[in-house]
């Protein structure tokens, strides 16, 4: 990512009781069954070039952030399996309107005590000019679904 003070990193941690790597095959082999767990939100992921769980797939995300319906065109840029990460990079779409570049990480560690796991994600993204906010509401929305993705799985066992 190019150096400039529109270049910037936001990152969290979501607690859920799934285990690291049933968070991780969600997004890593069925994104298409994200919109299972949180309709309200995601409302299906289509694969246009490659095969679910394989980098360099290319996804189209249908989702509801801030009450508008958008899209999203991703590549699957890389995924670590042994570590339950992956990396989207943001191709298309609706946050390329105000975005030069929006790269998204997820990394689901599992906790010390072995029960469930820490979601990590980091958006590192360019904002096209100095007006553009940061996407703290597409974190928080990432928080969200991550809850709603823990739910669906341990209702699931």
């Amino acid at each position: 990512m190019a150096s400039s003070n529109l270049c910037h990193k936001i990152e969290t941690d979501v607690e859920i009781k799934a285990s690291a790597q049933q968070f991780h095959d969600m997004f890593w082999n069925r994104p298409h069954h994200v919109s299972n767990a949180c309709d309200d939100k995601i409302h299906g992921c289509e694969l246009l070039e490659g095969d679910w769980g394989n980098a360099g797939a290319i996804v189209l995300w249908h989702y509801t952030h801030d009450g508008e319906r958008k899209v999203a065109k991703e590549v699957v840029e890389a995924v670590d399996e042994a570590n339950n990460s992956i990396t989207f990079r943001v191709l298309e779409g609706d946050l390329m309107k105000e975005y030069k570049t929006f790269v998204i990480h997820i990394q689901a560690t599992p906790k010390s005590d072995g029960n469930g796991c820490i979601v990590h994600w980091i958006m590192e993204y360019e904002r096209l000019h100095d007006d553009v906010d940061h996407p703290e509401t597409l974190l928080e929305f990432a928080v969200d679904v991550s809850k709603d993705i823990d739910s669906h799985l341990i209702s699931d066992n």
